[in-house]
């Protein structure tokens, strides 16, 4: 491919086509670009900006992570033709710029990442884009091994995480138990004049596990509902109102995992509200188990069209691999155990949250907060004046951090998100269906009566559902393992 083709070239203006924001498609080939520059060419060039940095860091001695660490800046020019420092390459010129290296290393440090493994994860095989980016204007790409997400950023977002790092780096030592991003490199490539700013982060959904259902969640229901252009595509991304329709009694969760999530989200909105962030959402994949099952066996024991995510592999055409940083799952998240016990060993659970819908099928959870890189700017503010003038202004989802907090914590731990009292309750669920189980949330145990025992004691259990509460971790042990 000639230069010429790379990285700022004219070539690319008379045949490229604006969809959203910086992203673009050229006519004449359909390849995705950012910014006029290639999705081929930007991919070469992050990988051969990170094999740099990388390698050079690993020559720094290990020490402590200083405040000056946190403003560091390194950068390193790559000329087609190589140099004494970079290799020869087939891409435009570009500049590669690394953002606060010390400071990252000790956060993949932190969660287990080695440097050969970063490398070999990112480097080793092409990029995967994702088809499927959403309405940002940012490009989304895979490591090849599922490991870790690549996002283009905004100016704004990039300064605001360079802000936000020490921050960010007393929380993660404090609380490994947390929902949010994990950030394990801020970079920059220059090319033809323009700043591509990127960020590496954990990949929340992976695609070697089929997500029939997929949700991106605010708190709010102004507009919040998923446009038909989303709704055509395979598996589309819905909203919060597409989720209370779809699933207008939530999903049930052990006492224990409900508890364990309830509080991690409190804790990550408390840190995100003291930094005033907002505008943030919880993304979710929903893996049916039971849904799977009946789709390998149509096909007979071929699950290639199980109705998963975007390029999704099939737990039948690979078995599913465990992702290698510490903390990363949806389990290790909320119990703040790198490869814990329990869940986390079971093959059946591949590092999601076990839970079921009101049918009693078997669900796998995959959740993360998403988008924190937006702060209560001036913009903002005004954005929320004038919908507020037009609508209710709660139930807009921009609105101020603490509000926003306060109202994403209760629509995730009462609308999304329900506990399964104990053993008696859930059988009752799955036997008469979730209105019970809505009355025994509601300390109305005078249903139970009226239906036929289900256990040996039932008198036992029904005690249990008169005093227990949302907030109760009292009955978890009675709580059967979801399998």
């Amino acid at each position: 491919m000639a230069p010429s083709e790379l990285p700022g070239s004219s070539g690319t203006t008379q045949s490229m086509k604006k969809t959203i924001g910086h992203r673009g498609v050229e006519t004449t080939t359909g390849e995705t670009t950012y910014k006029k520059t290639t999705s081929s060419a930007l991919k070469g060039a992050i990988q051969l900006g990170i094999a740099h940095t990388v390698g050079s860091l690993s020559q720094k001695a290990e020490r402590d992570v200083l405040m000056q660490d946190f403003v560091v800046v390194e950068s390193i020019f790559f000329p087609s033709e190589g140099s004494n420092l970079t290799p020869a390459h087939h891409y435009s010129d570009f500049r590669f710029k690394t953002y606060a290296p010390i400071a990252f290393r000790y956060f993949r440090e932190l969660f287990g990442i080695r440097p050969d493994d970063y490398l070999y994860s990112l480097c080793n095989e092409p990029l995967i884009e994702l088809s499927n980016p959403g309405a940002s204007g940012s490009l989304f790409y895979v490591s090849s091994d599922d490991e870790f997400i690549i996002k283009t950023v905004q100016h704004k977002e990039a300064e605001f995480l360079q802000k936000l790092l020490p921050g960010y780096f007393m929380n993660i030592n404090q609380n490994k138990r947390t929902l949010l991003p994990k950030f394990y490199g801020l970079y920059c490539v220059q090319a033809g004049g323009k700043n591509i700013r990127i960020v590496v982060m954990n990949n929340l959904l992976p695609r070697i596990i089929p997500m029939h259902l997929k949700y991106d969640l605010k708190g709010s229901t102004y507009k919040r509902r998923a446009s038909p252009k989303e709704r055509e595509k395979a598996v589309p991304t819905h909203k919060d109102l597409d989720f209370i329709q779809d699933l207008p009694d939530g999903l049930l969760l052990e006492a224990d995992n409900y508890n364990a999530l309830c509080k991690t989200i409190q804790r990550d909105c408390l840190l995100l509200q003291s930094f005033k962030i907002m505008d943030y959402s919880l993304l979710m994949g929903i893996h049916n188990m039971d849904q799977a099952s009946r789709e390998r066996e149509r096909v007979g024991g071929n699950s290639g069209d199980s109705g998963g995510s975007e390029g999704a592999v099939t737990p039948d055409q690979r078995r599913p691999q465990a992702q290698k940083s510490l903390y990363c799952t949806a389990m290790e998240s909320i119990q703040g155990e790198a490869r814990g016990r329990g869940a986390l060993d079971s093959e059946d659970h591949m590092g999601g949250i076990p839970s079921r819908n009101t049918k009693g099928e078997r669900l796998l959870i995959y959740i993360g907060i998403i988008d924190i890189l937006q702060s209560y700017r001036f913009i903002k503010k005004l954005e929320h004046s004038w919908k507020a003038l037009v609508h209710d202004g709660d139930t807009v989802s921009v609105h101020r951090p603490g509000f926003y907090a306060e109202r994403f914590q209760q629509f995730m731990c009462s609308t999304v998100f329900k506990k399964i009292p104990c053993k008696y309750a859930y059988t009752l669920v799955l036997k008469y269906g979730v209105n019970l189980f809505i009355g025994m949330q509601s300390d109305r145990p005078d249903l139970v009566p009226r239906t036929p025992p289900l256990v040996d004691n039932p008198a036992d259990c029904e005690a249990n559902l008169s005093t227990s509460s949302l907030g109760s971790t009292g009955v978890a042990s009675t709580s059967p393992p979801l399998q």
